[in-house]
């Protein structure tokens, strides 16, 4: 252990590989709302954060655990389509709170091109969500619908049914076959679209 005068022990949430305070700080000194990204083991989390001298407010969250709840989703809560749909909705949901742009805030994440970090940001993006980022971060279509999921399930359904049935055992007993993914997150899509396209619709009307 150091035994320096000078040696100063992190913050609870540092050590814990929580919070990179140092970026935090410059994050909070913009004075612009974060778009918040988190992963379990299972869910994918966004949270559209604004900062104040009282502490951090979140003004608008999505998480995967809802989707199949409220939105019928039968595919996987911690892939790279169900981040997408995450921040689709967290950016309407955003977007009604009246927030127009967000920056990034990835916590001790690693950012990794493509992956379901971006995945977020591509639906919060889609959704209208201001979020200054790199277009070569992001996600394609077809990652992000689940085609590489449904192309493997397919060859994996003819050359090996027993191991379809294992690998997909999740899919399968939530009444989802794998290789329909893509079509089911279209509908998934739509489904939270036209959600929040009628709410905008009803509060139109009523202004």
């Amino acid at each position: 252990m150091a035994r320096s005068g000078r040696y100063k022990v992190k913050f609870r949430r540092r050590r814990e590989g929580k919070t990179d305070y140092y970026k935090r700080r410059i994050m909070v000194m913009s004075g612009k709302p974060r778009l918040v990204v988190r992963f379990s083991n299972r869910y994918v989390t966004a949270q559209v954060v604004v900062s104040a001298p009282q502490g951090d407010f979140t003004v608008a969250q999505a998480s995967s655990r809802e989707l199949a709840k409220k939105f019928g989703w039968l595919g996987g809560t911690g892939n790279t389509s169900a981040a997408y749909l995450v921040g689709l909705l967290v950016g309407y949901r955003a977007l009604a709170k009246g927030v127009k742009l967000a920056v990034l805030d990835i916590g001790l994440h690693r950012a990794t091109a493509g992956g379901r970090l971006f995945a977020v940001v591509k639906g919060a993006v889609d959704a209208g969500l201001e979020v200054p980022h790199g277009e070569d971060v992001l996600p394609d279509d077809d990652r992000v619908s689940g085609e590489h999921i449904a192309q493997y399930a397919s060859n994996l359904k003819q050359s090996n049914p027993d191991l379809y049935k294992a690998r997909f055992s999740k899919y399968l007993a939530k009444g989802l076959e794998p290789e329909n993914i893509v079509k089911h997150f279209e509908e998934v899509k739509v489904k939270i679209m036209g959600k929040y396209a009628k709410e905008e619709k009803a509060k139109a009307e009523e202004s």
